[in-house]
């Protein structure tokens, strides 16, 4: 196991993280898992035992019951704190309260304290806005971030699932008010979903962001059971998210299984091992329901993809040319030669 950077902080985490959303199974959250506490303990010990130190989480997954089997699991298990790190967001509905959702100051005060509370925690390491607010004002969110991270109740801050701009004009106001800034950004990205290249990646790279990978195998559509032949049962059966484009993926499929056979590895793992080859990428969440999908998922760590097989697995798979993307790139070529010193294109 690698450790990397959390961004441009001090933080190191594990290149894979525990992801916990298959823990509890209430509501909605059925269609992803159900394990009780005696079968997520079983996973947290077998991530673990690999020298995973990163556990991610979130209030609303299970309504909470996530939360509350993770931090009793580091309890079983006699997890020293100082062993791990541990993430969670917030913004999502928590109650049927017009202010029991949201990035207000109001919700996000309430909700790290039973945060904490539910994981028997004095602190999280990562907390996360889960999403984007339109109705509450960004600074109010950035200053009760601010003040809670001030309070001891939160270390670092990160973001999920915002646009570029949103996170740009974000460390914008924080540098101008003081305020803390985020860390990361925990993002949809496999080798069928790549839209974020186009603007996220590059806006990372520049600010100094950490990347945090979530639904790796597209919801299990990178799983190597699903064939253009017809679906085996599983969670996409109930359950069709994140979108994909299927004709695409099943291209990437095809590749995917061509250098797994010659590794003498698996589907997942090569697409896991695509992922962990990627410069922007911090850690990437993997989830499990059994331990033998977990063991297989560590095992990418294991796997080394060369140039020639990065470039074949890019362009089974590769996202569309948009503008500005397009024209930018075609300007650029003007400019490289004259960095790497040489002459000006003519």
């Amino acid at each position: 196991m690698r450790y990397n950077q959390l961004g441009n902080t001090g933080l190191f985490v594990s290149e894979l993280c525990l992801g916990t959303m298959t823990f509890g199974g209430e509501g909605m959250w059925t269609a992803i898992g159900a394990l009780d506490q005696e079968k997520s303990n079983e996973l947290v010990k077998g991530a673990l035992d690999a020298e995973v130190n990163f556990l991610d989480t979130a209030n609303v997954y299970s309504n909470g019951l996530s939360e509350k089997i993770t931090g009793q699991a580091l309890k079983d298990l006699g997890i020293a704190r100082s062993d791990v790190v541990i993430a969670t967001k917030a913004l999502g509905p928590m109650g049927d309260g017009i202010n029991d959702r949201g990035a207000s100051r109001y919700h996000l005060m309430n909700q790290i304290d039973a945060s904490l509370e539910r994981l028997q925690l004095d602190h999280v390491d990562l907390y996360q806005i889960h999403g984007w607010d339109p109705v509450t004002p960004m600074e109010e969110t950035l200053r009760a971030l601010d003040d809670i991270v001030r309070s001891g109740r939160v270390r670092y801050i990160g973001v999920s699932n915002w646009a570029a701009w949103q996170i740009a004009k974000s460390l914008g106001l924080s540098e101008k008010r003081g305020f803390e800034k985020f860390a990361s950004l925990q993002a949809y990205y496999s080798i069928a979903g790549r839209d974020l290249e186009r603007d996220v990646v590059p806006m990372l790279e520049s600010e100094g962001l950490g990347l945090m990978v979530w639904s790796p195998l597209a919801g299990g559509f990178l799983s190597g059971k699903y064939t253009r032949d017809g679906e085996a049962e599983g969670r996409r059966t109930n359950f069709d998210f994140p979108p994909v484009n299927k004709d695409k993926a099943y291209d990437a499929v095809d590749v995917m299984r061509e250098i797994a056979d010659a590794k003498g590895a698996t589907v997942p793992q090569i697409a896991l091992a695509w992922l962990l080859a990627k410069p922007a990428v911090s850690t990437v969440i993997i989830g499990a329901k059994k331990p033998e999908q977990l063991d297989d998922n560590l095992g990418a760590v294991g796997v080394k993809l060369d140039a020639d097989e990065m470039a074949k697995l890019d362009a089974s798979c590769k996202p569309r040319a948009e503008y500005p993307g397009w024209m930018i790139e075609r300007q650029s070529e003007y400019r490289k030669g004259v960095k790497a010193g040489q002459a000006p294109a003519k």
